[in-house]
């Protein structure tokens, strides 16, 4: 039973942290030429600005709470990871992607109140509006982290993809292992996500 009440607490607590930092586009130069400095370090880049860490982890918590199989469950993260990836080669090609922040900020709160209502729809659907705001998630990881070339660029990338995958499987684990159990973690945390979404918007405007 405490172990129990640990986890909760836990999750509770991860769900608040996102007003604690934010993630940026251009707050990180790049510049990593080996393979696995690169891989290390663009893994944990998901992990260090609380708007990404947010998003990632009420994707994979949405997809638990709104498709119990994990047949469908994964889908959606899937589908993050896929187009995070492709938004992260358009930032790493310099190529200017528009609205990038407002659309991080964006997504931020609308995962938030995803999680926050438990709202269902067609895998399809989920994968798609994932998909979307992974692309401009993308796009900002590939900004900074854009000083990579060669095979450093290919470990950049590979890292993004496993940080994030990683946040999106926490994300389906506590919300088949608490959420599901606990409605309040499940609402405590969507409503921390979309305040977190909402005053980024604030911040924008």
């Amino acid at each position: 039973m405490k172990f129990k009440q640990i986890i909760i607490t836990t999750a509770a607590a991860a769900a608040a942290l996102p007003l604690s930092a934010l993630a940026h586009v251009g707050a990180d130069g790049g510049g990593h030429h080996h393979f696995l400095d690169s891989l290390s370090h663009a893994f944990a880049h998901p992990f260090t600005g609380a708007d990404h860490l947010a998003a990632m982890l009420a994707v994979g918590a949405w997809s638990a709470l709104t498709m119990p199989s994990l047949r469908t469950a994964w889908r959606a993260p899937a589908a993050f990871v896929a187009l995070l990836v492709a938004g992260a080669l358009a930032g790493f090609a310099g190529l200017w992607v528009p609205g990038v922040e407002p659309m991080i900020a964006a997504s931020v709160l609308v995962l938030g109140l995803l999680v926050l209502v438990q709202k269902k729809m067609p895998w399809s659907a989920a994968a798609a509006l994932a998909g979307v705001f992974a692309f401009f998630h993308g796009a900002a990881h590939g900004f900074e982290l854009a000083g990579d070339s060669g095979m450093a660029a290919v470990g950049a990338l590979a890292g993004i993809a496993l940080g994030s995958a990683t946040l999106h499987i926490a994300g389906i684990v506590l919300g088949h292992a608490v959420m599901q159990r606990h409605q309040w973690v499940a609402k405590l945390g969507g409503a921390a996500t979309a305040a977190l979404g909402a005053f980024m918007l604030t911040k924008l405007a």
